[in-house]
């Protein structure tokens, strides 16, 4: 009997299942909700789309019999409802989780996945035992048992966390659509594969016209000859090219020449294989005429190749600035700053930062000052943020986009002049004779402005020093430009991956337990190295360490998804090889994703570690007394090879035991062999008997651990009680 006729016996009406349910408030069908694959959402909501991280945090698992009953509760359902499992084990779901107004919805739900087969996704007001209302996302699906019954599978979240979540992701995943650099993807016929919209814009062709073309259809408006040279160059050497200066005119506008800086890269897969393309643009017009004025001035060429080397040696705003102001001093001026908006430093979005109400563009930071002699009072020091008079030269040259030059100054001139913390009476005293000032430009945008004082006797500033200035002012805005872009992608992805990553680990029954995760160099890139502990039924214990190959967004997300499956598989009680062979089927689905794992599960009460490896690095046993040794495991293959099946070993423990697992961060070294790296960790570890997890956990990373290298590594230990 089905849950649109339930059995009589505790007075329930018509049940079904929150794992089924789905409307919305008021009886609207919830977001995400679809009548069936394929067919137009009702009421104009679309259906969840698949791959989100809906299990990052807390996801409950409910599992419902063909009448509606619950059978399986989760721990992390009593989190989400409220319900122990023994109150809610046995009752009917709906009379449970859902409020009478929305039973009979729920019904038609339930109905269309246990009879059709169809999974369901969605947002669904459920009844806490508190009393009150949350908003849940679900993931629900049938289930067919061994024995030929129909189960419903549930799977739930808190609705306001996994929207915060989701919107973390697509931050970090529109960097790409939303840069300021044209980039594109070409297969190896030189045909376009994609194209972002900064690219369109450049080309004045749109994104959709460009693909499946090649390159010499869609840019016929250029030279492409040379273009195509030396792509297929780098498609048949490796060798990138970087910083390709191409010139020509758009059809957006014809009737001047532009510039762009190109490089063009290989792509290849990680079996070698060539895939195309990638090529990189960036709109270097402003800099390409200011560099066609320069170059008549061939006495000024030293000082712009100087530029070159000394200018952007770093993605540090500050020091950038810095080798701004001391390669124009004293070469090109007596005494110069670098001023840049202070909300050009801000991240966008934050109070203060690019388009944010009320932010007035006069507003300065100094970076830097190079003064003649040595002396301050001739450029000012850099310090805190300041407010330009609009009247003043520097404010102008910001607000406009244009370079202000005073060839002489007079006594009139110089309240204009002066920035933060000077006077005019100050200027004076320097003796200040001439003065010239432009705006650091990048990609179209306006960051600060690089001004310059000539004192004394000096020659007056002429209009050979002004194309100078604004060339060299702007190769070090595209520097600093880089810098700011540089650190909002670092934040972002060490934002991502911190919310992806678990926190400290609650005690479990049988072990006592200590972490550390440790980015890569000193700079802490951010990669994909990920450990989790997993409360199981029963007073059992998942324990799970893995490493996804490469760094930054992508690999942080995709750790996201593998701790995400990793936890939600676990729930399901499945045997470590079966776990594994589940996450190389749904790994085999994510783009450009190979990762290996340990998953492993202690039993307390038989003191069993029963434990499959996908391509990892073995764990370390450490008994109590004797050596430690690696577990003896068969290696497997990576999460994302597929079609290669995983086996599950059984280890028992004594009281004392500890285990080690790690990621491969903690043992490769450039020059040592794995093996000889293994046994250093093993000796390591015959010495750490008598010291607490913690203590051995800092030990064996100050020991292991080598300096500046270019892994992270995660490391999990456990002993037993």
């Amino acid at each position: 009997m089905d849950a649109r006729h339930p059995t009589p016996g505790d007075g329930d009406a018509p049940d079904t299942g929150a794992a089924a349910a789905g409307p919305g408030a008021a009886g609207a069908p919830a977001p995400g909700a679809a009548d069936a694959p394929g067919a137009a959402p009702r009421g104009g909501v679309a259906p969840s789309p698949p791959g989100g991280l809906l299990d990052v945090l807390n996801v409950a698992a409910v599992v419902l019999d063909d009448r509606g009953r619950i059978v399986l509760w989760s721990p992390q359902a009593e989190d989400v409802f409220g319900y122990r499992a023994e109150e809610a084990l046995g009752r009917y779901a709906g009379r449970l989780l859902v409020r009478e107004e929305h039973l009979d919805l729920v019904v038609e739900l339930f109905a269309r996945v246990m009879d059709e087969g169809l999974s369901w996704a969605g947002v669904f007001p459920v009844r806490h035992k508190d009393g009150g209302t949350r908003l849940l996302e679900f993931r629900n699906m049938r289930l067919r048992g061994e024995s030929g019954d129909l189960y419903a599978l549930g799977l739930a979240t808190d609705q306001s966390t996994l929207r915060a979540v989701e919107r973390d992701v697509a931050l970090s995943t529109r960097l790409v659509a939303q840069s300021p650099i044209g980039l594109a993807v070409l297969d190896t016929n030189l045909r376009f594969l994609s194209v972002n919209p900064a690219l369109a814009r450049l080309t004045g062709v749109p994104a959709e016209a460009h693909v499946g073309r090649a390159l010499r259809e869609t840019m016929s408006f250029l030279d492409t000859a040379p273009v195509e040279a030396a792509l297929r160059r780098v498609l048949g050497t490796g060798a990138p090219l970087v910083d390709q200066t191409l010139v020509g005119r758009v059809r957006a506008d014809p009737e001047r020449e532009h510039a762009w800086s190109v490089s063009y890269y290989r792509l290849e897969a990680g079996n070698g294989k060539v895939l195309g393309l990638a090529v990189s643009v960036v709109d270097i017009t402003d800099r390409y005429r200011a560099a066609t004025e320069a170059a008549r001035a061939r006495r000024r060429l030293a000082l712009v190749a100087d530029a070159s080397v000394r200018v952007g040696t770093t993605l540090d705003l500050r020091r950038t600035a810095r080798e701004l102001a001391d390669l124009v001093v004293p070469q090109l001026a007596d005494a110069a700053a670098v001023d840049v908006l202070d909300a050009a430093l801000r991240t966008p979005g934050e109070p203060g930062g690019p388009g944010a109400a009320g932010v007035r563009r006069r507003l300065f930071r100094p970076l830097a000052a190079a003064p003649a002699g040595g002396r301050d009072d001739d450029a000012g020091c850099p310090g805190a943020p300041y407010e330009a008079d609009d009247e003043g030269l520097v404010a102008r040259c910001v607000a406009t986009g244009e370079p202000y030059l005073v060839r002489r100054v007079a006594a009139d001139d110089l309240p204009r002049l002066v920035r933060g913390g000077e006077t005019p009476d100050g200027l004076a005293r320097a003796g200040l004779r001439s003065y010239l000032v432009v705006p650091l430009t990048a990609r179209g945008t306006v960051l600060g402005a690089l001004s310059l004082r000539r004192t004394r006797d000096a020659v007056p500033f002429d209009d050979d020093d002004l194309v100078l200035a604004r060339e060299l002012a702007g190769r070090a805005a595209v520097a600093v430009d880089n810098a700011r872009w540089y650190q909002r992608e670092h934040d972002t992805v060490l934002t991502l991956q911190r919310s992806l990553l678990p926190h400290a680990p609650e005690p479990r029954p049988g072990l006592e337990l200590a972490h550390r995760y440790e980015p890569a160099g000193a700079a802490g890139e951010v990669g994909g190295d990920w450990f989790d502990v997993i409360p199981l039924a029963g007073g059992r214990t998942a324990l799970v360490v893995g490493d996804v190959m490469g760094s930054g967004v992508s690999a942080a997300t995709t750790m996201g998804q593998l701790r995400t499956a990793a936890r939600a598989l676990a729930d399901l009680d499945l045997d470590p090889a079966d776990l594994l062979r589940h996450m190389d089927h749904g790994t085999t689905g994510l783009r450009d994703s190979t990762a290996t794992c340990v998953y492993g599960v202690y039993d307390p009460r038989r003191r069993e570690f029963r434990v499959a490896n996908a391509g990892h690095l073995p764990p370390v046993r450490v008994p109590l007394e004797g050596p430690p040794r690696l577990l003896d495991l068969p290696t497997g293959v990576p999460l994302g090879v597929g079609g290669v099946p995983f086996d599950t070993t059984t280890a028992v423990l004594e009281p004392g035991d500890r285990l080690v697992l790690y990621t491969d961060g903690l043992i490769e070294v450039r020059g040592q062999s794995i093996d000889a790296r293994l046994e250093q960790l093993l000796a390591l570890l015959r010495e750490t008997g008598g010291r607490s997890l913690d203590a051995m956990c800092d030990e064996v990373l100050d020991a292991m651990r080598e300096p500046d290298v270019h892994d992270d590594v995660a490391l999990l230990v456990a002993r037993v009680h």
